[in-house]
């Protein structure tokens, strides 16, 4: 037998709960579905040393300021997840958690949401998965042939378990950054990206990101040339630890390497190197392969939205990843305004 509500929101990290937040602020009956056994999105799964890009004022959810973390001026991963419990109790948010969809389907009137604990029939669906369940391998001749240790951005915790090890870190974004920064001095360290590292200037953080990325949507929205948003500032935000790293001459990129070897890698003009370890900080992609069955697709797997209603699904929403879904919409500061926007089209949708 299916349980009925409202809307069922998909994903009880900082989207969801952002959602379920303006949901409850309009009187919409909902209820928040989340794999995670625990509060906190992918916040409890990120490297131990990392941190925002932004002062915890702005980083914050939408009807509860961030609180400052005691001696930090960017709060750790550690209190973004005490943020985001408390977050979800002060507002009484209906969350049940250890619950994995598997499908939505169209059901007349309902759109059926599958998941591990029974059915749900709802009038409106909020998919709010991120992307941190997808990470993104490319496809480099060799990766298979390879016999050290290959592991993403999602598997890397501490240097300590790097210690005296060469490893390669791949990646010119924020993570392969942050996390080659964190390795430099514990293990014989190569960064490698696609292009020459783009440092944004050092006084700009996430206060400036979020600006840029409304500025470029704002353009777009009314016709005007596109700003480039944050792209055209550069692709790394020099948090202190990156600027410590650079500055003391410990983060000098190679070019990408052409292939890996059995035992290390090899560039395009013949040189190699052993490695014990590659990191591939290179990026990830939405987790959306629950709506397979709603055929939503297109050519180059994207779904069409308009904000963050799906197009050819108007009772689907799309929160929290990327830009594309809002303006810095898979910021914790970002998202606030699409959920609203979503929850005011849902009512609208609703009556």
């Amino acid at each position: 037998m299916s349980r009925r509500t409202d809307v069922v929101v998909i994903g009880g990290g900082q989207a969801g709960l952002a959602a379920g937040y303006h949901l409850r602020r309009l009187g919409i009956e909902h209820v928040v579905l989340d794999a995670q056994a625990a509060p906190g999105g992918a916040w409890q799964h990120t490297w131990d040393s990392l941190r925002l890009f932004s002062p915890a004022a702005y980083s914050s959810l939408p009807g509860r300021l961030m609180p400052v973390q005691q001696g930090q001026l960017y709060p750790d991963a550690a209190h973004v997840m005490s943020y985001l419990a408390d977050y979800e109790k002060r507002h009484q948010l209906p969350v049940e958690r250890g619950v994995w969809v598997d499908a939505v389907h169209r059901d007349g009137a309902f759109l059926r949401v599958e998941t591990d604990c029974g059915d749900w029939q709802a009038r409106a669906v909020v998919s709010a998965t991120g992307t941190w369940t997808r990470p993104f391998l490319p496809a480099v001749p060799g990766r298979r042939d390879f016999a050290g240790r290959q592991l993403h951005t999602v598997e890397y915790h501490s240097p300590a378990e790097f210690a005296g090890q060469c490893v390669i870190v791949v990646g010119g974004g924020n993570s392969g950054a942050q996390i080659a920064a964190d390795l430099a001095g514990t293990a014989d360290l190569t960064w490698v990206t696609q292009r020459p590292p783009r440092y944004l200037a050092d006084d700009i953080d996430g206060r400036a990101l979020f600006d840029a990325a409304t500025a470029r949507r704002r353009a777009l929205d009314e016709g005007r040339t596109d700003t480039g948003g944050v792209a055209s500032l550069g692709d790394i935000v020099a948090v202190p630890p990156v600027r410590a790293a650079r500055d003391a001459g410990l983060l000098t990129a190679r070019p990408m390497f052409s292939r890996l070897t059995a035992t290390g890698v090899q560039w395009a003009d013949g040189t190699a190197a052993d490695v014990d370890a590659v990191i591939w900080c290179t990026g990830f992609r939405p987790a959306l392969a629950h709506f397979a069955g709603l055929r939503l697709r297109g050519a180059r797997g994207h779904i069409a939205t308009d904000g963050t209603r799906a197009v050819d699904e108007p009772r689907l929403h799309l929160l929290g990843y990327g830009d594309w879904t809002g303006p810095a919409s898979a910021t914790l500061i970002g998202v606030g305004r699409p959920a609203r926007e979503a929850a005011r089209r849902i009512r609208e949708l609703l009556a």
